[in-house]
């Protein structure tokens, strides 16, 4: 125990953190707490700022600097009083020197912009100026003015000379319109211009509908080389392209060729839009000597299942069939245009009106009639016309003159055949009277009447 005291007396720095470990274990080893790294090294203290640094932005502090001896048993601590610190400070509050020379000398200007230094005048004119939009490309009014400007060049001149301008604002089908409107100015030559200019563009062409709108205007115009075998033509060209030369050839009037063009592609099994097989039947329908083309036209039609027939092209095969005399055609047509969700219009009507008067349906085509007026539609002069000649097949003259009524009301001039049906039915009821009056306003309309019609008067 005595040595135990003794080493506490020796170390009284530690003494507080050994005596209990001594008196707990009394025949054990003392251990000893080691200093932190800050007491054992202490950092050297802070000095006071070199004469010439700037502290002119500094707000001045008080710092007091301890400093801490290395040995365990010395400690000494420097403190600054603050008459000191304020002394020390002061010394730099003051204005920094400035060099010798001018102190209010001014600042010179910046030096003018590149761009200011340029004499006025107008900018530096460009190959090509965007004074348009950039859709117009596909601007139908500009594409046809085009076409009009294409017309106006002279005969010596290219079509390349007026589109090289327009090239940067065209894109692919853009020339389609133009193409096709030249067709319709019967300018096949500037077309095919128009096109051999636009193979040369790579942003152009390739392009189908370019290459379409041609074949069609020069096979319209006839001036289209057909190639002489058309089985490899048709096994090689694509669909688009064989259609636009069928429609050239039907409206350039050459229905035979595009009929052997429409079977070869039937052969090699080249099925084309039905809307090609209603303008061909429409076409051949108008000669006599080709009715049994359009019977089979008309069954490769009636077997195919996507059958997607606008209503004009219907009405047109409908007029074609009552001119055969298929009335069935006629009234399957109509039904399946109805339950396709699509109302007819008084084309439609008037046709299948037609029909049934031509097939001396009188009752069918009045209920028709009464259809018509609960729809709503609007009659035009040959729905009047065909209607009083249904009125005048069933005798019944107080509808057919009201209905004669109706039709001046409506603004329209009746015609000859109007004035002729609406005679004979007066004559056959006896109305003498009003027959006299009804020659006299035709004859006021301008009309004369034939010999057959002044006999029965």
């Amino acid at each position: 125990m005595d040595c135990i005291f003794s080493s506490i007396l020796a170390y009284p720095a530690i003494a507080k953190s050994t005596c209990v470990t001594s008196m707990a274990h009394p025949n054990t080893r003392i251990c000893y707490k080691k200093l932190p790294k800050n007491r054992r090294y202490p950092r050297r203290e802070k000095l006071p700022p070199d004469f010439g640094v700037n502290l002119f932005l500094q707000k001045p502090t008080i710092q007091q600097v301890d400093s801490i001896s290395g040995d365990n048993n010395d400690s000494e601590k420097v403190v600054w009083e603050s008459d000191e610190v304020e002394a020390i400070s002061s010394l730099f509050q003051g204005r920094i020197p400035q060099k010798p020379g001018k102190l209010d000398r001014e600042r010179p200007l910046p030096l003018p912009f590149p761009y200011k230094l340029r004499p006025l005048g107008l900018p530096t004119p460009k190959k090509h100026v965007k004074l348009v939009y950039p859709e117009l490309y596909k601007n139908p009014s500009f594409l046809i003015g085009l076409a009009r400007e294409i017309k106006d060049l002279a005969s010596h001149e290219h079509a390349s000379a007026l589109l090289s301008k327009w090239a940067p604002f065209l894109r692919k089908g853009s020339l389609s319109i133009t193409i096709r409107e030249l067709g319709h100015m019967g300018l096949p030559q500037r077309a095919l211009q128009t096109f051999c200019w636009a193979q040369k563009q790579p942003q152009l062409y390739p392009d189908d509908r370019i290459l379409c709108s041609t074949v069609e205007v020069l096979a319209r115009n006839r001036e289209l080389k057909v190639p002489l075998y058309l089985d490899k033509f048709t096994s090689l060209a694509n669909r688009s392209l064989i259609e636009a030369m069928v429609k050239g050839f039907i409206k350039g009037g050459n229905v035979n060729l595009a009929w052997k063009l429409l079977s070869i592609a039937k052969e090699s099994k080249r099925m084309l839009d039905p809307s090609i097989y209603a303008k061909l039947i429409l076409g051949l329908g108008k000669n006599p000597d080709k009715h049994i083309l359009v019977s089979g036209l008309l069954d490769d039609l009636g077997e195919r299942d996507d059958l997607n027939l606008s209503q004009q092209d219907c009405t047109s095969i409908m007029k074609v069939c009552i001119r055969l005399g298929n009335f069935e055609i006629v009234e399957s047509l109509f039904n399946w245009f109805k339950q396709s969700g699509r109302e007819p219009s008084v084309v439609m009507y008037t046709t299948l009106l037609h029909c049934r008067y031509s097939e001396k349906k009188y009752r069918e085509a009045l209920a028709l009639l009464w259809e018509m007026e609960a729809s709503e539609c609007l009659f035009d002069l040959p729905a009047y016309r065909v209607a009083i000649k249904v009125f005048v097949a069933l005798n019944d003259l107080s509808r057919a003159v009201r209905y004669f009524s109706k039709l001046k009301e409506a603004g329209f001039s009746p015609t000859y055949g109007i004035y002729r049906d609406l005679i004979n039915i007066y004559t056959v009821s006896g109305r003498l009277a009003k027959c006299k009056d009804v020659c006299k306003e035709a004859e006021m309309a301008g009309f004369s009447l034939d010999k057959h019609t002044l006999s029965q008067l």
